[in-house]
């Protein structure tokens, strides 16, 4: 049995790139011969280092010719749909694109050789469904879930995501502002750290935010490797995010954040996530329940506050989100794709 995997964007080392070599790992388990369509070998090396996913028996070509001759085939969307030739095909959109012509007479036609069309999270169904009249399936990216535990907690708040300025803007720049601010009225001995790759579309944003992060206890790790992200996430109390602040989701929703696995990673080791209220987020975290959603910076300072000097509410909310985290274990994913194929 073969199967081939395409995604263009595999050099962004993202969250939907990590799904695809997932993906890829769940076949070259289940015993196929997995291609992966990228004319660079080196970016094996580099996926393995920041996922911490071993793509043994995964094979990196060219082309692998839209699935002709394969039994199984695995492309993410552009935005577009492509003619596929596999036995089976299965189409991912990790964007919820919208107003580019999805339901057009041409597009109808190549679906008819689409066995499912997957999407990340139930935000993401929504706009898929709608543009281009479709019933998409719910799979939700797999976070090796049993690789993240709760080290010994330190007064540090992570972020974890990437500097790209490119359709979707993590804002870290937001989080500075609001660090230095609560920094400033409570003076205490609280660390901020955001970690991220800068493979892509940083531009000058590194070093604007470095610079306006200049004394204040925060520091900035260009593309940590997966022991490194371990062990941040082991160590932090709490997880911020300001992924879509200030963005109309119903207008750009492509802006806010379509999952979130970085917060999945988080709550795995313990750290109460305090994120913005929008898109995938909503469908991870539960207000009061094992973390914070929160709109204003005014929420998101009072909201910290809250889980720094409440004990009870912290003990509560970090052991109720190790224990969400596994819905979107690795071997839920696993299980779910083998039902499909």
């Amino acid at each position: 049995m073969r199967a081939a995997i395409y995604n263009p964007y595999l050099d962004t080392l993202g969250g939907g790139e990590r799904y695809s070599i997932s993906f890829a790992k769940v076949l070259a388990q289940a015993g196929y011969a997995v291609d992966v369509q990228w004319d660079k070998q080196s970016i094996k090396g580099k996926l393995e280092n920041r996922f911490g996913i071993k793509l043994d028996g995964i094979n990196l070509i060219p082309d692998v010719k839209r699935g002709s001759g394969y039994d199984v085939c695995f492309w993410v969307s552009d935005g577009s749909i492509p003619i596929l030739g596999a036995r089976k095909n299965f189409l991912h959109f990790q964007f919820p694109f919208k107003g580019v012509k999805g339901r057009s007479l041409l597009n109808k036609m190549k679906l008819f050789r689409i066995n499912k069309i997957i999407v990340n999270s139930n935000f993401t169904k929504g706009f898929i469904d709608e543009e281009y009249g479709v019933d998409s399936i719910v799979i939700y990216p797999p976070v090796d879930t049993a690789k993240f535990s709760s080290g010994k907690k330190e007064n540090l708040i992570l972020f974890v995501g990437r500097f790209s300025q490119l359709e979707q803007a993590k804002n870290q720049h937001v989080l500075v502002q609001a660090f230095k601010k609560f920094f400033d009225l409570r003076a205490g001995d609280w660390e901020l750290v955001l970690a991220g790759g800068v493979e892509v579309g940083v531009d000058g944003y590194f070093n604007r935010l470095q610079k306006s992060a200049e004394g204040y206890p925060i520091k900035i790790i260009k593309s940590p490797d997966f022991q490194e992200l371990k062990g941040l996430y082991g160590r932090a109390k709490l997880f911020w995010s300001a992924v879509g602040f200030r963005v109309n989701e119903a207008k750009e929703p492509k802006k806010v954040e379509h999952f979130g696995i970085t917060v999945v990673e988080a709550m795995a080791a313990g750290a109460i996530p305090i994120v913005y209220d929008a898109g995938g987020y909503r469908e991870i975290v539960k207000h009061e329940g094992n973390g914070f959603l929160w709109k204003t910076q005014g929420q998101l300072l009072k909201f910290t506050k809250k889980a720094m000097e409440d004990k009870v509410i912290t003990k509560k909310l970090a052991w109720q989100a190790r224990q969400d985290a596994n819905r979107y274990s690795y071997e839920e994913f696993e299980k779910k794709i083998l039902a499909i194929i």
